[in-house]
């Protein structure tokens, strides 16, 4: 039998207690957290700010990976934004007064993750096409385009943040 451990999420077989229709999700947000821990490893936190060629930082994405994952996942749940959710989407792309390190923004990341795979858990397969709003202008959606739009923006930010470290950390390195 093939090890599992070297194998993207979705090859590792189904997650307990996970809907069927909502494993990809699940696979999703697990990769991408799998993916951030590498990313970020060695990342320097003094670069986590830093706009190469004026795109997002490594920061920004880290934060967004967290607030819109959140917010996506209330919407789905046909709830509105609660006041704290609306300051970190404010704060998203600050480096802020607490000057958070790239450490402690994966942690808040995987913490998501982890009341996100709760609510997939809890998630019936019957309430997927249920219509949902997003935003204060109250854009249709469903439950099911929320939660797989979550995981594919989750991915698209993964990608992009990867890039921009790696331009970064190279650019530090060679001006360095």
């Amino acid at each position: 039998m093939a090890q599992t451990n070297n194998l993207e999420v979705w090859l590792r077989g189904p997650l307990p207690d996970i809907p069927q229709l909502l494993q990809p999700i699940a696979h999703a947000l697990l990769q991408a957290g799998e993916e951030l821990a590498v990313i970020m490893q060695a990342f320097p936190d003094k670069l986590l700010w830093e706009k190469p060629a004026g795109v997002a930082s490594v920061g920004f994405h880290l934060q967004h990976l967290t607030g819109v994952l959140d917010r996506l996942f209330t919407y789905a749940r046909g709830e509105a934004l609660t006041a704290e959710q609306l300051a970190w989407l404010e704060a998203e792309g600050k480096s802020g007064a607490d000057s958070l390190t790239g450490a402690a923004l994966v942690k808040k990341f995987r913490d998501q993750t982890d009341r996100a795979l709760e609510q997939l858990r809890s998630t019936p397969e019957n309430s997927l096409k249920e219509a949902r709003g997003v935003g204060r202008s109250q854009i249709p959606s469903t439950v099911h385009g929320l939660l797989v739009h979550a995981a594919e923006h989750t991915m698209r930010h993964v990608g992009q943040l990867y890039v921009t470290a790696c331009v970064v950390k190279n650019f530090s390195a060679y001006s360095g």
